[in-house]
């Protein structure tokens, strides 16, 4: 397994993409609300990013349609953006690349508009730490699939959630999916050691039931076989030179999270 290793000065071109995508997101996200619809969101983030000076790295890819994916309630992944509208307690989920100088930026997020039910924000915040316990235990010198283990152990802990198989985490760098593939399950101590210069983007998706999915006629859009609703989060992060990592995809690096784990992020690329 060959995984794409990155100099600073390319981490540091990858932070401006990944800038721009959460700029993006928080854009998106501002928008969201009854009433909206799924292809205006779209036409926001397409706006946003070419306003940043980039280019989607999701129109196109493998003839995807449109510059982001949408994906409501039992719509897990992959949703083309459309005339759908967005319904009061629907789970809207969010998944948004950039391109700036050839290199790539990924992440998504996950919100339920108003009003929203206790369980389901609990698997939205569940899915979205989750991903945050996988960064932390994807530091350098750790094995690749301790990533995964430590997804799916803490999301067992906090109730009985469906973690999806066929879909996961990936190396991001000249292109927006490379090796590896990294599993949101599994156990540790397997694969690769993480190493300084790798670059991963990790997406927990979890559901209210299943872990079994289905693609819609679309040949994109990924549902649960039970209908159940699901959460998406993504945040992409490299290990620096100096060996510490830092979240490409976040204002800060992922400083105040990761310091919850005792982590210090790197100062290289700040």
């Amino acid at each position: 397994m060959a995984i794409q290793i990155k100099t600073l000065d390319q981490l540091k071109t990858m932070r401006k993409a990944g800038l721009l995508v959460r700029n993006t997101l928080d854009l998106v996200k501002a928008n969201i609300k009854a009433g909206i619809t799924t292809s205006a969101l779209d036409a926001i983030a397409e706006a946003n990013i070419k306003r940043g000076g980039g280019t989607s790295n999701f129109k196109g890819y493998h003839g995807y349609p449109a510059t982001i994916c949408v994906s409501v309630n039992d719509e897990i992944v992959h949703g083309i953006p459309g005339d759908r509208m967005i319904m009061p307690g629907d789970i809207v989920s969010v998944d948004c690349g950039a391109v700036i100088d050839g290199w790539h930026g990924d992440a998504a997020f996950s919100v339920i508009v108003d009003p929203k039910d206790d369980a389901r924000q609990k698997m939205l915040d569940v899915c979205e730490e989750s991903m945050w316990v996988g960064i932390a235990a994807g530091t350098a010198g750790a094995k690749l699939s301790d990533i995964g283990h430590a997804i799916e152990k803490y999301t067992n802990e906090q109730g009985t959630y469906g973690i999806l198989r066929e879909y996961g985490g990936h190396g991001i760098g000249t292109s927006m999916h490379m090796e590896p593939h990294i599993l949101n399950y599994g156990k540790p101590g397997n694969g690769p050691t993480i190493e300084p210069g790798m670059v991963f983007a990790i997406e927990p998706m979890i559901t209210m039931g299943t872990h079994k999915t289905r693609i819609l006629e679309d040949n994109w859009t990924v549902v649960t076989t039970d209908n159940s609703h699901g959460s998406h989060f993504e945040n992409s992060y490299c290990i620096a030179p100096d060996g510490k990592p830092f979240v490409l995809t976040e204002v800060d690096g992922g400083k105040a999270n990761l310091a919850r784990f005792g982590i210090e992020v790197s100062a290289l690329l700040s």
